[in-house]
């Protein structure tokens, strides 16, 4: 399950390691007060909890009324806070910068101004050097409230160079905040309709990103303008099936990392993102050797440092290592050799499931059951193909659609032709009802309600004449999937 349900402190224990596990005990037991015990008794309850248990928790603990139960559950999601921001990570560049934030102020506070304005200057570079224009727009805050408010005798023209920062900061924000929202909208637009399946869908799409995309490629400079820039234009050009111009964005979003080095470490997250959409850019293209070639990059970033100390990082190495290797014996057409992987996935899977969204998880099941159907084990590619139809979810229409026509088609190759009867209709109804059904899938129906008529099912001249007619559709855009 994604961890979206469940209570909230009971999920964020099941998260910490034995060392921030340890480190927890031992910060809280400096203070021998009566309720912080009674914190480490609930955080010893709730640790060995699979599931949340609340019933369980008050036998386990007689003397507290109920009622006291939210409060103390509350003072210890903060306390583990509190514990592990003390085992900051010092590379975190935005923990760098609260903790120079949290100094100027202190000083500020002990009436030290000029002290405070010589951080805030140092932290200004520091911003600069590295984009960060939110903090930089912060720290300017507090340079013009500490000469508004206060004699400093800082140098002639102060006021005039901190209103001029501050404008230029805020028009660079305005840009990149456009930027990234229209990426944010693009890409859940994809989560929830996946790809377009018809000119209406294309036309919709088309006048959204019309309409929301004014600035061009010459307007924009840095970092994060180009990085979310190329972001836009790559989900845009995903969800039009334009490959082509799709793996074009998204080699400007991988090489944006080789022109900023430093920036690997500091955004792990949008590279790994980026590494994970060349390698489908490379899989829809059909470009075997460079796969081959980022999988081999996703395998040495699997092993970073900046990736095996962040829980987010590993989760989203793994998931995006693993669908390229999926994705590289669909093409090699090795499906049984890729059945070695499940295991392993499945593993991960479940190690990882309180950081995992169901849309990742849907398209794991996905591509199984298609290793599974490719190896000729229908019972196994229905096995999953059932987990996806099963789940309860507004996700991903598209994926929807794609396993039950699969798994219709894994009950054809079963035999399993009175089922089909009332599969084919339920489904055809299903999709129709949708608006998803695309001219291939109408084929596909077509020709398995013929096959039901029909005494000779294993006729294989009809199956020769089916991969004609969807061959015809093979260059059709709306239909290449």
């Amino acid at each position: 399950m994604p961890n979206k349900t469940g209570d909230p402190l009971h999920l964020l224990i099941r998260t910490l390691s034995k060392v921030e596990k340890k480190n927890f005990k031992l910060y809280i037991t400096r203070n021998s007060k009566r309720e912080n015990l009674r914190t480490v008794t609930l955080f010893d309850i709730l640790d060995k909890q699979v599931f949340y248990d609340e019933d369980k928790v008050m036998q386990r603990m007689p003397d507290m009324p109920r009622q006291q139960l939210l409060n103390t559950k509350s003072r210890l999601y903060h306390e583990i806070l509190t514990s592990l921001r003390l085992l900051r990570d010092e590379r975190d560049i935005d923990i760098r910068m609260h903790e120079q934030m949290d100094y100027a102020l202190i000083l500020y506070n002990k009436g030290l101004y000029v002290q405070s304005l010589r951080m805030l200057e140092k932290l200004k570079e520091f911003a600069r050097q590295y984009e960060q224009f939110n903090g930089l727009q912060e720290v300017i805050a507090f340079e013009k409230k500490i000469e508004g408010l206060h004699i400093t005798r800082s140098m002639r023209g102060r006021a005039e160079q901190l209103s001029a920062e501050a404008v230029t900061v805020a028009k660079k924000l305005d840009r990149i905040h456009h930027l990234s929202n229209l990426s944010l909208e693009l890409y859940s637009w994809y989560i929830g309709h996946g790809h377009v399946r018809d000119a209406e869908d294309e036309e919709t799409l088309r006048s959204f990103f019309k309409e929301r995309m004014h600035i061009t490629v010459h307007d924009i400079e840095g970092f994060y303008e180009h990085l979310f820039y190329h972001q836009a234009y790559c989900w845009f050009k995903f969800m039009l099936q334009d490959f082509f111009k799709y793996y074009r964005h998204v080699s400007h979003w991988v090489a944006l990392f080789d022109q900023f080095p430093e920036m690997k470490d500091i955004e792990v997250a949008h590279y790994i993102k980026g590494l994970h959409n060349l390698s489908s850019a490379h899989f829809y293209l059909r470009n075997y050797k460079k796969l081959l070639l980022v999988i081999k990059d996703l395998e040495t970033l699997e092993q970073m440092d900046a990736v095996q100390r962040n829980d987010n990082y590993k989760v989203n190495a793994f998931v995006y290592l693993y669908t390229a290797i999926i994705n590289k014996h669909f093409m090699e057409g090795t499906f049984s050799e890729g059945l070695q992987w499940v295991p392993v996935i499945e593993e991960r899977l479940q190690r990882y499931h309180l950081y995992m969204d169901a849309h990742r998880i849907l398209v794991f099941y996905y591509k199984i059951a298609c290793l599974y159907f490719g190896s000729g084990d229908n019972d196994k590619a229905i096995d999953y193909l059932n987990r996806i139809i099963n789940w309860k979810t507004d996700l991903r229409h598209d994926l929807q659609c794609y396993a039950r026509l699969l798994h219709l088609i894994a009950h054809y190759e079963l035999g399993n032709y009175e089922l089909m009867e009332y599969l084919s209709r339920s489904v055809y109804r299903l999709l129709a009802r949708m608006g998803s059904l695309s001219t291939v899938e109408i084929e596909i129906f077509e020709f398995l309600k013929a096959e039901l008529r029909s005494e000779k099912i294993t006729d294989e001249q009809r199956l020769k004449m089916l991969l004609s007619r969807l061959q015809q559709h093979s260059d059709k855009r709306f239909e290449t999937r």
